[in-house]
């Protein structure tokens, strides 16, 4: 991949409209069937109709792409092998490049250098992502406990 990242989709009024209708539709049919590997779906425009059949996977990548424009939030959808620039991770975990270059020197991210530029992949920011989320909720059921603990619940 590039240096650069397709800027985030960010839905219009039609659009958020537009997914909040869908969005329902998509998740129903995920739950009604939790076992299917591929996903029916028939796209019609006023002259064709075309029946097709897309991996489940990418049915779910859609219901939670749905889910944030009914919000009316940004998507952006990035390849797990892409290599960012420090900018652009920084840019995806919404914290500034030094304090990402700290996460980096401290190897709580992997990297790799590209002459003096580092890189780092997809795949490692995420798994970062899943990392911290994890000590969060840790944290948070710990404080939990001791808050149950000294009676202040």
């Amino acid at each position: 991949m590039g240096s650069t990242l397709a800027p985030p989709l960010v839905p219009d009024s039609q659009a958020v409209a537009t997914a909040n209708q869908a969005l329902p539709h998509v998740t129903a049919y995920l739950a009604r069937h939790p076992e299917a590997h591929s996903v029916p779906l028939l796209v019609q425009d006023d002259e064709n109709e075309e029946a097709l059949t897309v991996p489940r996977a990418a049915v779910t990548l859609l219901a939670a792409i749905l889910g944030h424009m009914a919000a009316g939030e940004g998507v952006q959808v990035v390849p797990s092998h892409a290599e960012l620039t420090t900018q652009q991770a920084a840019d995806l975990l919404n914290v500034s490049r030094p304090y990402l270059i700290g996460l980096l020197d401290a190897r709580k991210i992997d990297y790799r250098k590209v002459g003096k530029h580092r890189r780092i992949k997809m795949s490692s920011l995420s798994a970062y992502l899943d990392q911290d989320k994890i000590e969060r909720k840790s944290a948070a059921d710990e404080l939990a406990a001791l808050t149950q603990e000294m009676g202040l619940i």
